[in-house]
């Protein structure tokens, strides 16, 4: 079993750890684009494009199921994306956790960049997802490329800025950003107050990943026998995780258990 994931940078390593987890014997190819990073910026036509190419280097790799790693490439990109590879390849998109957020009662914060923050892709999934819930988008300028950059100082300013536009009170929040999840807890100690109960915080890489065997037929089997292989694609060239990546626990988890087949 081989299971793809794609992304402007270093987004995809939550999912890629989440398979990782469900499926230690899956064979992983990760296909990024340091390149023509970052992709937010870019016009919907140009960051197709860049995502299509993306995309069709891990394709090249026969997978059999191509996770997109990035919210804003679901966003704009999906239908191109499944137009190239579909049905031969499965390929899932990357869609914010707001019903399950919404579900748990009381106050919702979503937490994404400045383009998607306030856009009609946002808005329009909580109209039909947050049932009625009292949602605050918070948006979150350079937090993905702090991330991206593993610069510690530049992530915690971007987090205390954002946690500063998020209610006291919030009861869920939803991380609406793949990069985000790297840096889960120090955006749990800036929202976290000690007198209340804990924010339950609700990413989107278990739910790829599990959506993705399940498009495959496969089940997870996290006791199998870790013999998954790792491959790193950067802007379709062979490489490796980079620095940054394995500053983070999924990048030298996915590095470790590469090392060990």
């Amino acid at each position: 079993m081989k299971i793809a994931l794609m992304d402007s940078g270093i987004g995809l390593l939550p999912a890629a750890a989440a398979v990782r987890r469900l499926r230690p014997d899956a064979d992983l190819v990760l296909s990024s684009d340091p390149d023509g990073m970052p992709w937010g910026p870019r016009t919907p036509e140009d960051l197709t494009e860049r995502a299509l190419a993306v995309a069709r280097a891990a394709a090249a790799l026969e997978p059999d199921a191509l996770i997109v790693g990035c919210n804003t490439a679901s966003v704009h990109a999906l239908p191109a994306l499944r137009a190239a590879l579909e049905p031969r390849i499965p390929v899932i998109g990357t869609v914010p956790a707001i019903k399950p957020a919404a579900s748990g009662g009381g106050k919702v914060a979503i937490w994404a960049t400045p383009a998607t923050t306030g856009s009609p892709y946002q808005r329009g999934l909580i109209r039909d997802f947050a049932d009625g819930a009292e949602v605050t988008e918070v948006p979150c300028p350079g937090l993905a490329d702090a991330v991206e950059q593993a610069d510690a100082d530049a992530v915690q300013a971007s987090v205390e800025a954002a946690a500063k536009l998020t209610p006291r009170d919030v009861r869920a929040l939803v991380l609406g950003c793949t990069h985000y999840e790297l840096v889960a807890e120090r955006i749990r100690a800036a929202v976290q107050s000690a007198d209340l109960p804990p924010v339950v915080f609700h990413g989107s890489a278990g739910a790829v990943a599990a959506q993705a065997l399940r498009r495959i037929g496969a089940e997870p089997k996290p006791d199998a026998t870790p013999s998954g292989g790792l491959s790193v694609l950067l802007s379709g060239r062979n490489g490796e995780l980079t620095a940054a990546a394995l500053k983070y626990a999924e990048g030298r988890l996915l590095r470790a258990a590469a090392a060990a087949r």
